[in-house]
């Protein structure tokens, strides 16, 4: 199967799907200029124009508005927030209305509008650039919500989310759009709500989502070569969660240690450890481990944004903790996945 990068693979979802159903519009800001998304709309600009491929200001709350509204009459908005963290500007169109659309008018519909939005460390972004709000969208009924970590899953996400009924969020970390690997040609979609195995081990569970997973597939071989063998479970989707893959891999490891891109408390680090502990919790031969951010805002400067962001080796030194070895433990160093990230934009 022929490779692409993440952003080519949405890119090709996007022109695939709007070639396929002209109900769909993108819009977002700069999603027409030569950065396109960073490479993620300009193959739909060249294709589609300024009729489908609107570029729009600094307005997030009346562009969510508007979306609901054109999804409500039978369009099929696709918005790009080049900042996920100004998707709070649009919670009430996505939380109060769109989330809760289907529920209040039944048998009207509901209103699928979806909504990418770019996250991820880079230095210089500072506390209010740098957030993943994927929990924060996650807590709602009503809304899916991904956040793919491979190219394939980018591209058929996108593809579900643009064929679906149901609000979507997606959100893309920054950091790996120029990682690469084996995506289907045709527009093939995966499933919101179903996980997958990474890779299969034996010793410990490591649950991750976005980013992390790129980072758990690192620390498992780095466990690897201590001889300890690793499974990581990719959530894909965070609503609906795939509560079965994740319960099936603890109950076969008896550990597990949850790695995310954003807080520990609250976040999707806490749900999954309530979903063991609801489940398997007779499975668990150790403590829960959460690998997050420091309980704290980003910080901008180099230095302390590399302290502060979970890696591959924070993630194995937890997994030789609850496998209760020692998790100080010299581990060979590994070139960090954002390191062709100049910054600060």
């Amino acid at each position: 199967m022929r490779k692409l990068k993440y952003r080519e693979a949405i890119g090709e979802a996007t022109v695939q799907c709007m070639k396929a159903d002209p109900r769909i519009v993108l819009a977002g800001q700069n999603v027409d200029d030569h950065k396109g998304g960073h490479g993620t709309t300009t193959d739909a600009f060249r294709v589609f124009g300024p009729s489908r491929v609107l570029d729009i200001p600094n307005s997030e709350n009346a562009v969510a508005g508007i979306a609901v509204g054109a999804a409500s009459m039978g369009m099929r908005p696709l918005v790009v927030h080049a900042r996920a963290d100004f998707m709070f500007l649009a919670m009430d169109g996505l939380i109060n209305l769109a989330a809760k659309w289907r529920y209040m008018y039944g048998d009207k519909g509901g209103v699928p509008v979806v909504m990418r939005g770019i996250v991820g460390r880079g230095w210089g972004q500072g506390a209010t650039h740098s957030q993943n709000l994927h929990s924060v969208f996650g807590h709602f009924p009503g809304l899916y919500v991904a956040t793919p970590a491979s190219p394939a899953d980018a591209k058929g996400l996108l593809v579900s989310a643009l064929r679906n009924e149901t609000p979507v969020v997606l959100l893309e970390n920054r950091g790996l759009y120029e990682i690469e690997g084996e995506v289907p040609e045709n527009p093939e979609p995966v499933p919101f709500g179903k996980g997958r195995i990474v890779r299969t081990g034996s010793d410990v569970t490591i649950v991750a989502a976005s980013l992390m997973v790129q980072e758990a597939e690192r620390a498992a071989g780095l466990l690897a070569e201590q001889a300890i063998s690793a499974e990581v479970v990719d959530v894909r989707s965070i609503r609906p969660l795939d509560e079965a893959i994740i319960c099936t891999s603890v109950a076969k490891t008896g550990r597990l240690v949850v790695a995310d891109t954003s807080w520990a408390r609250y976040g999707l680090a806490a749900e999954v450890a309530a979903v063991v502990a609801e489940n398997v919790h007779g499975a668990l031969l150790g403590p829960v481990r959460r690998v997050t951010l420091p309980d704290s805002p980003a910080p901008v400067s180099w230095p302390l944004e590399e302290a502060f962001h979970p890696n591959a080796r924070t993630i194995a030194a937890a997994c030789l903790d609850v496998l209760g070895g020692d998790p100080t433990l010299p581990m060979r160093e590994m070139t960090d996945i954002t390191a062709g990230f100049v910054g600060p934009y």
